[in-house]
């Protein structure tokens, strides 16, 4: 066992939480094996627990851990609402699919990424098409590459990324990078060459469990970008969608709604140029549910020093040894840049988290979602 990397908090320990609160919930369980360990040689797995009739045509899905150091948070929302309010009592035609740590390597070791480098938020495309091309970031790849963390190259490998930070503008770069690659399997945002394990592991879950359903809420959880504290309700897709039109009626004001596309810039702080998304492969996987896909946002810390930690951590598993003392700091760090160690920040996303959860059972239980417009015919853009 190494003694260096942090024991807590743990993937074990969130695991944990989560299949226990969700047996005293009475859900039916599933789990989903890893082939992979952890960094302590503990097993690793996604975890489907399942609340009402198995055959609810109305169904709230939570997820967690696509990015994998940020399923802390998104464990934690999961595990308290099923401690909270898991006992209720559900309407026979609405259910409650939680989809734990569907990146679990990416949590255990405390990464944003999966075991093969990839962002699964830039995973989700049709790799039978030619792959997106991020000429941009090819020009600039080489500063994410440098073998040292300290010293003459690093400076030099510094220098330069300050110099692309006054040549565009902070946000501008930050759109090049996060827009995601598919070139380079040791950079930034890579998009992977073919579907991951999670990705695999999602669209199964997908297929097992929502075969009945014909109305859908799913909340993809995330933190890192927004305004430090809080929690940003958005909806992320490449198009309209069929009952958008719901889902800006159910939340209103709270609800952004941004669709992406080359040269889109955001003032939220997420990727706006990114293709792959997890709530667009939602969208295509059900094409017979009318679904409504949102994200939960929760800001940390700012953009600046949040990159600096991702570059500290990809040296660390593309030069450096994670089970080392120096890659114990850098792991604290990037867990602090996803999770502050923060009481009130905690305790305020969850808070917020369940609100909006609650509002989304409320509307499954209640409210007609009746198809009312035909997915061929939507041909224009939403409101933000």
């Amino acid at each position: 066992m190494p003694d260096a990397f942090p024991n807590h908090p743990s993937y074990c320990g969130l695991r944990e939480r989560f299949v226990h609160a969700a047996t005293q919930a009475g859900a039916s369980l599933s789990r989903y094996d890893h082939p992979l360990p952890g960094p302590f040689g503990e097993s690793l797995s996604t975890d489907v627990a399942w609340l009402g009739n198995p055959r609810a045509e109305r169904v709230l899905v939570t997820l967690s851990g696509t990015h994998g150091v940020e399923g802390y948070y998104g464990s934690d929302c999961q595990s308290q609402w099923l401690e909270t309010y898991g006992t209720r009592e559900l309407p026979d035609d609405v259910a409650i699919l939680m989809i734990h740590l569907i990146n679990p390597w990416g949590t255990a070791w405390m990464r944003r990424v999966n075991e093969d480098n990839i962002d699964l938020n830039r995973n989700y495309i049709d790799f039978t098409q030619p792959l997106p091309d991020n000429a941009a970031y090819a020009a600039i790849h080489d500063v994410y590459t440098c073998t040292d963390l300290e010293g003459p190259s690093r400076a030099q490998a510094d220098a330069r990324f300050n110099a692309l930070v006054e040549e565009h503008g902070w946000a501008q770069l930050m759109a090049i990078v996060g827009a995601g690659q598919y070139q380079f399997a040791d950079g930034l945002f890579f998009g992977g060459h073919a579907p991951s394990w999670s990705n695999q592991t999602l669209r199964q879950i997908l297929a097992t469990h929502l075969g009945s359903a014909k109305v859908a809420m799913t909340f993809d959880l995330h933190t890192g970008a927004g305004e430090y504290g809080h929690p940003m309700l958005m909806t992320i897709v490449q198009s309209a969608y069929p009952a958008l039109p719901d889902a800006q009626s159910l939340f209103g004001p709270w609800l952004y709604t941004l669709i992406t596309a080359a040269n889109t810039l955001s003032d939220t702080g997420v990727a706006a140029t990114s293709t792959g998304y997890t709530s667009q492969a939602l969208l295509d996987a059900l094409p017979e549910v009318q679904l409504m896909p949102f994200v939960i946002e929760c800001g940390t810390w700012p953009g600046p020093p949040m990159h600096a930690q991702l570059r500290a951590d990809h040296w660390l598993h593309l030069h450096g040894d994670p089970l080392s003392e120096q890659g114990q700091m850098i792991k604290r760090g990037l867990l602090e840049q996803f999770y502050p160690d923060d009481s009130d920040w905690q305790a305020l996303v969850g808070l917020r988290t369940r609100q909006i959860w609650e509002r989304a059972l409320t509307a499954l239980i209640h409210q007609d979602y009746t198809p009312k417009t035909p997915r061929a015919d939507l041909s224009t853009s939403p409101q933000e």
